[in-house]
């Protein structure tokens, strides 16, 4: 291995193809030398066979997955993981010194932001207590005991992700049914109007300096299948302030969020990490890979708040890997 080679470690990587791609792309226009790496649970995993090295490893949950995944960043002088999903967060924001004892930054919020943006019902009372609009919350119980509920209303995990386990409930029985059907239900009124996620680049010393609003155009299994660049400022301006009160990063923080028929922006969730649909921001001129390998360098990368295109549309298509 060469003394000047970049070590890049995704965990989890799953189908992240694309983000992968960006980010090997984005080494390329550096000029640098960069290996990047991937774990997995599984060897049938797309983006773990493109990578320069894949490594299976424990689910997250089970005792030594964090031994594991020191090991691996250690033997192969991993400068920098890349968390992808939700549920390693907060295991990972909990070892962060022990990665950074042996060279490694982890692209990750605090514990204490995780804890916000894991738990649905402190997302909301942070949002409420720091003046952001969000869907009235409460937890299936307090629900099923109102007499003037609105319907409909949505019933959600208040830990879940990937738009599992979700439910448009329609009336008192539907509610009653899902509540029990469901684990760990919340209540959340139901919000009409376009859908948003914003891809919020915050730099290694927290400050927040690109945001991308993305329109949700189509959803399938929970992540963006379709979506459009739209470049509104007062969402951008808002989404800014949500993450600067939050005090999450660095790397990218995705806020998902409503704008309804009567123009107010209504915010759901904070997800401290890539969000699928990423790609598309970075097609537009938002490149996180590269001004997060420019600080992984020491470099002060260019970055101007609204610098991207708007208007432009990602169309997610399946594509194959072949193995032998």
């Amino acid at each position: 291995m060469k003394k000047d080679t970049f070590n890049i470690l995704f965990s989890c990587i799953g189908r992240r193809v694309s983000l992968l791609e960006s980010f090997r792309k984005a080494a390329k226009e550096l000029k640098i030398h960069a290996r990047f790496l991937g774990t997995d649970t599984a060897i049938l995993s797309p983006a773990l066979q493109l990578c320069d090295q894949g490594f299976l490893v424990k689910p997250i949950n089970e005792p030594g997955y964090i031994r594991q995944m020191l090991s691996i960043i250690k033997n192969n002088q991993v400068q920098l993981l890349v968390p992808t999903i939700d549920t390693e967060l907060k295991i990972l924001a909990e070892n962060q010194k022990k990665f950074a004892a042996i060279g490694c930054r982890v692209l990750i919020s605090s514990e204490e932001v995780i804890d916000i943006c894991r738990d649905k019902r402190q997302t909301y009372r942070f949002l409420i207590k720091n003046g952001f609009e969000s869907p009235i919350t409460m937890s299936a119980g307090a629900a099923l005991a109102k007499s003037n509920l609105h319907w409909p209303c949505l019933l959600k995990p208040w830990d879940g992700s990937a738009g599992k386990d979700i439910a448009l409930v329609r009336n008192h029985d539907e509610l009653t049914f899902y509540a029990r059907k469901i684990k760990n239900a919340i209540c959340q009124e139901y919000i009409e109007g376009d859908e948003y996620t914003c891809d919020v680049y915050v730099d290694f010393e927290k400050k927040v300096r690109c945001i991308v609003p993305r329109k949700r155009l189509e959803v399938r299994a929970g992540e963006v299948s379709k979506s459009q660049i739209v470049k509104n400022p007062d969402m951008m301006n808002q989404a800014a302030k949500l993450v600067e009160a939050l005090g999450a990063g660095p790397g990218v923080i995705t806020i998902q969020l409503f704008l309804t028929k009567g123009h107010k922006l209504k915010f759901t969730e904070i997800n401290p990490r890539f969000g699928g649909g990423a790609p598309l921001s970075i097609k537009a001129g938002a490149n996180f890979p590269k001004w997060i390998l420019q600080e992984l360098l020491g470099q002060k990368p260019n970055i101007k708040f609204d610098d991207f295109k708007d208007g432009l549309t990602m169309l997610r298509y399946d594509s194959e890997v072949w193995i032998k």
